[in-house]
């Protein structure tokens, strides 16, 4: 984070954005307690509030972000709709917008002049400020989402926005509200605090994921793996690997990290309404981490003092050499036999029994690396 405030001329408020953050968590704080108080929210209240809630959530993770800012799998139209349908209630801009300022974030993290909603510019800016004032680095510019604007549901959403936005948003909880007979009720809880709920949650990810968290994959940019912020985002807080792995459809990728998105969007394949799920080899995930043991290593060996137990140091040295020689002979490896498999294809003289052979090659390298991690993890504890 940068250590002075960033010196710049105030932008031009978005008094339209500013309002409608300002208004409904003024409106979450004051009625939500006292309907509360005063009438209580019935079971209905709460269940379509969570149902709403997490409906929203998951059109933005899944849809939004994974479906079409990454492009991490496919969808069936049916998917696409309901997508669109709560992603718009979401109140977090049309597909166009909010995707094609995502990829800028991707294209260019970090960067204050250029990221949308760079964390760098401090936990305020990066969660809501920049959609307050008209920012340099917020302009829309869609000549990034070429594939987007093909789509004619896309198009047909972004076109009508705002009709559809205020729509929905007061619609659907008014229909609940009639349903079951507290339209008051309804409107606050599932419209109301659903909304204001559903947008800082979201923003947390633009805004503590670059804060607060670890960094195993890579350290060259703000975002960081987070479990606690994975519980409240449907699986987006392991940040660090996304923005590593932005095409993978999952963010945790270890089977026992809470992600929904991504065991909804694997849950959704066997009926059919997601295809071509798209993931990360093991071994370009197992390279990353090695990767960042190895330069933590280095750096804290470089900080050991010259004079102490130097036999002991020089053993570390020593086994931390190894250990990063053995890593670049296994990527060597990893390469050749991907080479060969590739020139084996392209000649389509392949016997039946040597895709298996090399395919066990590229599985033997995957679980030396697996076991060198472990290894260096039992180093890492040693130097520190």
């Amino acid at each position: 984070m940068p250590e002075t405030p960033r010196s710049e001329p105030q932008a031009p408020l978005i008094w339209s954005n500013a309002l409608m953050f300002a208004l409904t968590a003024a409106a979450a704080l004051v009625l939500v307690p006292w309907y509360g108080l005063t009438h209580g929210f019935s079971g209905a209240d709460w269940g379509v509030f969570v149902f709403f809630l997490v409906a929203n959530g998951m059109a933005i993770t899944a849809g939004y972000h994974r479906l079409w800012a990454h492009r991490a799998y496919e969808a069936h139209w049916s998917l696409r709709a309901l997508y669109l349908l709560f992603g718009t209630m979401a109140l977090q801009n049309s597909v166009f917008a909010w995707c094609s300022g995502h990829r800028t974030h991707h294209l260019h993290v970090d960067d204050e002049d250029r990221d949308p909603y760079s964390a760098r510019r401090g936990f305020w800016f990066s969660h809501i400020g920049w959609m307050l004032r008209e920012y340099p680095s917020g302009r829309e510019d869609f000549s990034n989402i070429p594939d987007l604007r093909k789509d004619r549901l896309l198009a047909f959403q972004h076109r009508y926005y705002v009709p559809l936005a205020v729509g929905l948003n007061f619609g659907l909880p008014l229909a609940a509200g009639l349903l079951f007979h507290d339209v008051l009720g309804m409107l606050i809880l599932a419209g109301v605090l659903r909304l204001v709920w559903s947008h800082h949650v979201t923003f947390f990810i633009n805004s503590l994921a670059h804060m607060w968290g670890s960094r195993p994959y890579t350290e060259d940019n703000t975002a960081r793996d987070n479990p606690v912020l994975a519980v409240i985002t449907y699986g987006e807080g392991y940040h660090n690997f996304h923005h590593i792995f932005a095409h993978d459809y999952r963010n945790g990728v270890r089977w026992w990290q809470w992600d929904p998105t991504k065991w909804l969007i694997a849950s959704l394949q066997v009926l059919g309404l997601t295809r071509r799920l798209k993931r990360t080899p093991v071994f370009q995930i197992q390279r990353a981490l090695l990767a960042m043991q190895f330069r933590r290593a280095q750096a804290r060996l470089a900080r050991l003092p010259a004079s102490g137990a130097a036999a002991h140091i020089e053993s570390l040295r020593a086994r931390v050499a190894h250990e990063y020689e053995s890593f670049l002979a296994a990527l060597a490896e990893w390469a050749r036999v991907k080479e060969q498999r590739l020139a084996e294809k392209k000649r389509a003289v392949l016997e039946q029994w040597e895709p298996a052979r090399l395919q066990r090659s590229l599985r033997e390298i995957e679980r030396r690396l697996s076991r060198q991690l472990r290894r260096m993890r039992v180093l890492q504890a040693q130097l520190a």
